[in-house]
């Protein structure tokens, strides 16, 4: 099949890289929730070998990430798992884990299930890296991002950039500890926690 293809992915690639490689050089085993394309499965998993890079998400589009996977042809990338946060969670626990652009995709009452759901796969001492646009104080960072929250509510209403003190509060509960809140291109950020 044709490898589906995000512009994003190539454009923010690298930046998120150097978050990785400052918070996941001694991590072993990474879920990436949310792979989408998975275009960052295939960049992140070449980039940092030594880690086992689990890519994940709806059943609709796993073949699309096995295709990079499949290109790739690396010895750190299982075959990509189904996971929805409404369903059944995996039951292996992972040291780190990733995703990027998920949470202003996923409804606020699934931001919430993946939070509470976190403890039950996370290691002792695991990290969370999440990349997308935030909120702070209840206000936007940038016009651009007025306009995509904008276009987001226009495609599902429960869609949204989420407030960031918000969303560290469902971290705080699951047990993670804020330690990183990187500015990235684009009026993103790279949030990190770790587990307390």
């Amino acid at each position: 099949m044709e490898k589906p293809n995000a512009p994003s992915c190539e454009r923010n690639r690298e930046p998120i890289l150097a978050v990785l490689r400052d918070h996941f050089a001694d991590r072993r085993a990474v879920l990436e929730v949310g792979s989408g394309t998975g275009q960052h499965a295939f960049f992140f998993a070449a980039a940092l070998p030594h880690l086992t890079w689990q890519a994940s998400d709806r059943g609709e589009n796993l073949a699309g990430i096995q295709a990079w996977l499949d290109e790739a042809a690396l010895p750190n990338t299982p075959a990509p798992l189904v996971f929805n946060v409404n369903q059944a969670w995996p039951t292996q626990r992972y040291d780190a884990i990733f995703g990027a652009n998920i949470l202003h995709i996923m409804s606020w009452a699934e931001d919430e299930r993946f939070f509470a759901g976190l403890p039950g796969i996370l290691g002792e001492d695991a990290r969370l890296v999440v990349y997308g646009p935030f909120n702070y104080g209840g206000k936007f960072t940038s016009e651009s991002n007025v306009v995509f929250d904008a276009w987001l509510k226009s495609q599902h209403a429960q869609q949204g950039i989420r407030d960031f003190e918000a969303v560290d509060a469902l971290a705080s509960q699951a047990g993670l500890r804020l330690i990183e809140d990187r500015a990235m291109p684009s009026n993103n950020r790279c949030l990190v926690w770790r587990l307390a």
